[in-house]
C-alpha cells in the first residue's frame, strides 16, 4: 500500500479523508496534541485495522474524538452533570473524559461500558469531525514508539501501512492530553497531561 500525504489545507483535502474513511481506511491527521490515527468507530472491522496497524494490544481503549460539546451523546447516552462542566470548560483542548459508552459503539473499542471522548483544539480535526462525525482515535505511531508531531514523523512509522496522512504542520501540543475517569465517585486521573486535577476540582467547586 502506498500512503498518501496530502496538505491539509488543500482543496480537497477533507473530502478526500471523508471517502477514505467511510471506505473503511485509516486517516492521520493533526490535533492540538499530537498526530492521531482515525478509523470511523461504528465498524469493529475497522477499528481492528487501528490495533493492526499499530501493533496496538486490543484489551486497550481507543478514544473518540467529536468536533463539538454537542457531539458528546453521539458516544455517550449519560455523561453526568461532572463531564458536562468539564467539557464546557476544558473543550475544545487536551481533556479526554471517561463517560458511559454509547451502545451503538462496538465493544472492541473498549473492555469496559466505558469510552474516551474529547474535542481536540485544531481547525483541521474539527472540520474533518463536523464531516465525518464522531472518530476513532488513537497516536499516529507504533505501539511502544514516540508520538509523531509532524506528518514527517507519522509517514516514518506508518508509511506503507495506512491510506493518507492530511500534513497540518508540526503540532502545537506535543503531550497527549489528560484523561480523567468521570464515572467514579471521585475524579481519577488516567494520564496525566496539560490540564491539571487542580483545574478541574476548581472548576467543579465554582
Amino acid at each position: 500500500m502506498k500512503t498518501e500525504v496530502l496538505q491539509a489545507d488543500h482543496p480537497i483535502a477533507l473530502q478526500h479523508a471523508t471517502d477514505v474513511l467511510n471506505n473503511g481506511g485509516l486517516v492521520v491527521f493533526p490535533t492540538d496534541t499530537v498526530y492521531g490515527l482515525a478509523a470511523l468507530p461504528y465498524n469493529a472491522e475497522y477499528i481492528e485495522r487501528l490495533f493492526v496497524v499499530k501493533g496496538r494490544n486490543s484489551t486497550r481503549a481507543i478514544a473518540v474524538l467529536v468536533a463539538d460539546i454537542i457531539d458528546l451523546r453521539k458516544v455517550s447516552e449519560s455523561p453526568n452533570r461532572v463531564a458536562q462542566r468539564l467539557a464546557e470548560r476544558f473543550w475544545p483542548g487536551p481533556l479526554t473524559l471517561i463517560v458511559p459508552r454509547h451502545p451503538s459503539l462496538p465493544d472492541i473499542l473498549s473492555p469496559l461500558p466505558t469510552i474516551g471522548v474529547r474535542v481536540p483544539d485544531h481547525p483541521v480535526a474539527r472540520a474533518l469531525l463536523r464531516k465525518t462525525g464522531p472518530l476513532a482515535v488513537t497516536s499516529a505511531n507504533l505501539s511502544g514508539r514516540e508520538t509523531a508531531s509532524t506528518a514527517r514523523e507519522a509517514l516514518a512509522q506508518l508509511g506503507g501501512r495506512i491510506h493518507l496522512i492530511l500534513d497540518g504542520g508540526t503540532t502545537p501540543g506535543g503531550v497527549a492530553s489528560t484523561v480523567v475517569d468521570c464515572t467514579t465517585q471521585e475524579l481519577m486521573i488516567v494520564r496525566q497531561g496539560p490540564i491539571s486535577i487542580e483545574q478541574m476540582q476548581a472548576v467543579l467547586e465554582e
